[in-house]
């Protein structure tokens, strides 16, 4: 069986395909992002990536390369599915995209509060955590220095 590349794929194939348009399979695309096929799958389920299809072959276009990029940016910064879609589907190639932007902005705004929220709490968690090994480790070094004296 021979495998051919995306571009060999989309010249053999009734796809409508812009000049210059790259195609990549769905190997290519889960390897260069590195996420799952299965994640990219899920992702074409929830409608937040549309492939093209040749027969059972996902072929991934420049726009669909640039939603996952803003799909894995989103889920790095902790927003939701919901959230990255909501914002991507707000996307006008026409368009000033000024409702898209207040959207992107105001969720960022929310989202940055929670983080900085979760930072302090886990700098608490960090100090507490470490005043505690402190007291530890100097109770240890008690303990074990008479032992060290009777020894001799």
């Amino acid at each position: 069986m021979k495998l051919s590349s995306a571009g060999e794929t989309a010249a053999n194939t009734n796809i409508s395909v812009e000049a210059g348009e790259d195609l990549v399979r769905i190997g290519e695309m889960a390897k260069k992002y590195g996420v799952t096929l299965r994640t990219l799958r899920f992702y074409e389920d929830k409608g937040l990536l549309n492939p093209q299809r040749d027969g059972s072959t996902r072929l991934y276009t420049r726009r669909d390369k640039a939603r996952l990029k803003l799909i894995l940016l989103g889920r790095k910064v902790g927003f939701s599915l919901r959230d990255v879609k909501q914002m991507m589907d707000l996307y006008d190639p026409t368009g000033s995209n000024t409702k898209q932007l207040k959207l992107a902005l105001d969720k960022s705004e929310k989202q940055l509060a929670r983080l900085q929220k979760q930072r302090a709490l886990i700098d608490d968690a960090i100090n507490e955590l470490s005043g505690s090994m402190s007291a530890v480790r100097q109770m240890l070094a008690e303990r074990s220095a008479p032992q060290a004296s009777v020894a001799r």
